[in-house]
């Protein structure tokens, strides 16, 4: 399958170290396109998957819109922008959540989503290009203990259909994916510092229908099928990768 093959310019990924944004990365160029993705920190993952790939690696400190912007600008041609760059995200009830954590996490999520497709519109409307955001299942139906996440990612959800259905005359999509239960990204995070133990891993798969849980790989599958000109007519929606838990 080579959906981007011969599409002129790259794909920019944020977030591509992470085990979501890596698989994206990879399967996006095992697709045919060329890659560039950002990272925050982890130097040598970026190195080894940009050496794998041939592509571009760059720390990004997306809260900066200027340095975000000087960015997006080295490259003449996008066709695609993915975001899959978040914050790990504590599991608290939002009444210990202090208004200043909240109001930081708005900025890492909806801030840095906008200060990197608003600098990328005239590149994608150029190219009829693609947009697509990872979010969460949680702000379609809520786990407790989520609000930190789900509500500033509800904010970039609703960015998202704003910029559709106003970038859509330039022939530029725009959609989200939301992960649901994962064994890989955050959710492996959060299991490994105890946030997730054995009795809510437990209570999560008995509330998702397929009884399982999904990995990486399902969430580059769907970015990139919306990515791609199979979803050519597919805008302002968000696709749930979730096992059927918003059901």
């Amino acid at each position: 399958m080579k959906d981007f093959h011969g599409k002129p310019g790259v794909a920019v990924v944020t977030g591509g170290t992470g085990g979501l944004g890596s698989a994206i990365c990879r399967t996006l160029a095992a697709r045919g396109s060329a890659v560039a993705f950002t990272y925050r920190s982890d130097h040598e993952a970026a190195k080894r998957l940009a050496a794998e790939l041939e592509a571009t690696a760059d720390p990004l400190d997306l809260t900066d819109a200027g340095q975000t912007k000087a960015y997006i600008e080295r490259f003449g041609m996008i066709h695609t922008v993915v975001h899959a760059a978040g914050p790990l995200v504590p599991q608290q009830h939002l009444s210990t959540v202090d208004p200043a954590d909240f109001g930081r996490q708005l900025t890492a999520e909806a801030a840095a989503f906008f200060n990197l497709v608003h600098p990328a519109l005239p590149a994608l409307r150029a190219s009829k290009g693609s947009i697509v955001a990872v979010t969460t299942a949680a702000t379609k139906r809520y786990p407790v203990r989520d609000g930190l996440s789900a509500g500033p990612k509800g904010a970039v959800e609703a960015t998202a259909r704003a910029l559709a259905a106003e970038e859509g005359r330039f022939g530029v999509r725009v959609n989200c994916v939301g992960p649901g239960m994962l064994t890989d990204g955050m959710a492996a995070d959060l299991m490994a510092n105890g946030d997730l133990d054995d009795r809510a891993l437990e209570a999560a798969r008995r509330a998702i229908p397929l009884r399982i849980f999904g990995n990486a790989q399902d969430i580059a599958e769907a970015v990139c099928f919306l990515a791609s000109d199979r979803a050519g007519f597919i805008s302002g929606q968000k696709l749930d990768v979730d096992g059927g838990y918003g059901v």
